[in-house]
């Protein structure tokens, strides 16, 4: 009872961003909940999730394209395992891919 309405406003609001965090995880990283219970398990969750909503959010500033935090994720999660430069896809993601010919002579001959 000896907090003043300012100081205890400024909890709230440190609360709240930290519920903000949570939904953002539980919605684009679709965690819906911890794999372990361990209080090292939770908080090696945690830090993943923060590390990649970094990137995802540095990823967003860097591209040319306005793109909204959960289309960014879908659309990677989609490519993940093209092999496209990333700096390009995230300018001109709707662009077709440049045509690659196919080398057949890749592997040297043994004999």
């Amino acid at each position: 009872m000896t907090w003043t309405a300012n100081t205890i406003s400024e909890l709230y609001k440190s609360r709240w961003q930290i519920e903000i965090f949570f939904r953002e995880i539980k919605q684009n990283l679709h965690i819906k909940s911890f794999v372990g219970t361990t209080e090292n398990a939770v908080m090696i969750q945690i830090w993943t999730a923060l590390i990649t909503i970094l990137i995802l959010k540095a990823l967003k500033a860097m591209a040319k394209y306005k793109w909204h935090l959960s289309n960014l994720v879908a659309f990677i999660r989609l490519n993940i395992f093209v092999k496209i430069s990333l700096q390009e896809w995230l300018e001109k993601p709707f662009d077709e891919p440049p045509k690659v010919k196919p080398n057949f002579y890749v592997q040297g001959i043994l004999f």
